[in-house]
């Protein structure tokens, strides 16, 4: 099982990892390798798939790739095309390509749109290799109980090979664990379920790849966030008789013979460790920011990063991922004072740059600031100051970010955590400004778990102390405090929670023992800050229901549920 991480469109330094890969497999003496769905193109390639060029280009590289397979089988996903494109996995075998399965479940939730592009399979092969008969199957296919795998087992599958692109969220290891523990007990099926791993823009693929056996019993894990060769020996000593196939479940099952005798005995493999067990929740969601914001940065050319680091709980976080991602001679923090900013906040921004071993800038932005508000003074004359000259300040600071990542190359991180982009506590080309929003699913409340976690892993204080005892605030007026402008986190994100990711109505939320006004409250800023988020940038999504892709609401929007 191949767990690796492609890029998407790199089709040459794809295909030269993949194969790299079999040879590693064959030298092990492998009888068959599986690779990621869509391994050669990277997942998911969108309108890259609109492009002509890109489809041939993908179905030469694809030829060299089979021409590789030489003295073992291997399982590729790749893109095929007659009249219409489909998402594929070839059966590679001694340099011919001996099979070719069409994915016939196609997600089109979340995500997912593979509708726009593929069109579904509709047959079923059951291959014999060594004298083994194998189903193959490509990821949404396997989640499904009518699914294709049931009708290869009642075919005479003893071994079902299902490879994915099955992007992360939070516990979802466990969710995919008791879906194949099913699918595997209902069927008695052994079940080899290998997925890709790395960043791709807002998604994360966490690896993970396991193999469980016809009893439910899980018998191998790969690495989660990491790549790895996950190799196995699989015996079928025991052969039960199939229960009779309906006469529909044969209609569409198309039989290769690889190879009908098993290889001569070799020496076995040394026994595997137990399977590992899962990361904590906090650790798992920490790696899937580092690896999300290290693939980002690393696939699209950027070498350094630079965060304003404002002495708070959320530019600590997105700084101490940077250093796990980048290293901390790539990773620039700046702090950019006002009037407004207290003596605590200087001197927690730089004992988190000593902690990181980060360099620190300091550009005092009052001079500017003040410069602002004398070529605004006619045009504001006989206003009050307000939220106007707050984010005025915001502004300020992501000029000045966006200047140093033009003259440095240098990407800038936003620092904007969940619960303040599902609420619009966020300023527009100010704190939003950036290439890359690290936090911008994970709730404030989390923040702080994450913060504890990496300061447990560290065996000592990396994010400093007393970040994470203050009360939040923003520092764009006197004694000011996020809970001057929302209610307190550990009310407003069981709320977010309901209301963005489960899609929860409002009178349930009230119904969770909310107060009625302050649900309303949170709701109408939910709604009317959609056209912010639409110009945010990309982030890793580490919850079910993220705020890129996951949720498309329209901009322009008179409807409102309470």
């Amino acid at each position: 099982m191949a767990q690796m991480n492609p890029t998407v469109g790199d089709l040459e330094g794809n295909r030269d990892r993949i194969v790299d890969l079999i040879g590693r497999a064959k030298k092990l003496g492998a009888d068959l390798v599986a690779f990621p769905e869509m391994a050669l193109t990277g997942y998911p390639p969108e309108d890259l798939l609109l492009k002509p060029q890109f489809i041939k280009d993908n179905l030469r590289t694809f030829k060299e790739v089979q021409r590789a397979a030489k003295g073992i089988a291997a399982i590729v996903g790749f893109v095929d095309k007659d009249e219409f494109l489909y998402n594929a996995a070839a059966v590679l075998h001694n340099g011919a390509c001996s099979y070719i399965y069409h994915k016939i479940l196609l997600p089109n939730y979340g995500v997912f749109d593979e509708y726009r592009y593929f069109r579904p399979g509709n047959r079923y092969p059951l291959l014999t290799l060594g004298g083994v008969r194998i189903g193959v199957n490509i990821c949404e296919d396997i989640w499904f109980s009518e699914g294709p795998t049931r009708s290869q087992a009642r075919a005479g599958a003893e071994l079902i090979v299902n490879i994915n692109a099955s992007p992360y969220h939070k516990q979802k290891g466990k969710e995919r664990l008791r879906m194949l523990t099913e699918r595997a007990k209902q069927n008695g099926v052994v079940i080899s379920y290998t997925n890709t791993v790395g960043g791709q823009d807002e998604l994360v693929f966490d690896g993970q790849s396991m193999v469980i056996d016809g009893r439910g019993r899980l018998l191998a894990m790969g690495k989660q966030f990491e790549e790895e060769l996950l190799v196995l020996d699989l015996s079928f000593p025991d052969r039960p008789s199939r229960r009779p196939a309906e006469e529909h479940d044969f209609a569409s099952i198309d039989t290769i013979i690889l190879s009908g005798r098993p290889r001569p005995k070799r020496k076995p493999l040394p026994p595997r460790r137990r399977p590992r067990k899962p990361l904590m929740l906090c650790e798992e969601v920490y790696r899937a920011l580092v690896l999300g914001t290290k693939d980002y940065l690393g696939k699209n050319g950027f070498r350094t990063s630079v965060v304003g680091l404002s002495g708070g709980v959320d530019s600590s976080l997105v700084a101490a991922v940077a250093v796990a991602a980048l290293g901390r001679e790539h990773v620039v923090g700046v702090f950019m004072p006002s009037q407004y900013s207290s003596d605590a906040s200087r001197e927690d921004a730089c004992e988190l740059a000593r902690n990181l071993g980060i360099r620190i800038l300091e550009i005092p932005i009052q001079n500017t600031f003040d410069a602002y508000l004398n070529t605004l003074r006619c045009e504001f004359a006989k206003t009050k100051q307000d939220v106007t000259e707050e984010n005025l300040q915001a502004r300020i600071r992501g000029n000045l970010l966006m200047a140093l990542s033009n003259k440095f190359g240098w990407l800038v991180l936003t620092t904007g955590n969940k619960s303040e982009m599902s609420a619009g506590y966020a300023t527009l080309y100010g704190d939003m400004a950036g290439g890359f929003a690290v936090i911008k699913d994970v709730p404030k409340t989390m923040v702080y778990d994450i913060c504890r976690c990496i300061n447990r892993l560290a065996g000592g204080e990396i994010i400093p102390k007393r970040v994470m005892t203050k009360a939040p605030t923003a520092e764009l007026r006197p004694n000011q405090k996020d809970s001057d402008s929302l209610p307190e986190y550990d009310i407003l994100d069981p709320i977010l929670q309901a209301y963005v990711e489960d899609d929860r109505e409002f009178r349930e939320i009230v119904g969770m023992g909310f107060d009625r006004r302050t649900v309303e409250r949170v709701i109408r800023l939910v709604d009317t800050s959609e056209y912010k988020r639409r110009q945010a940038p990309p982030g890793v999504k580490i919850t079910p229901r993220g705020l890129g892709k996951d949720r498309r609401f329209p901009i322009t929007n008179r409807y409102r549920s309470y």
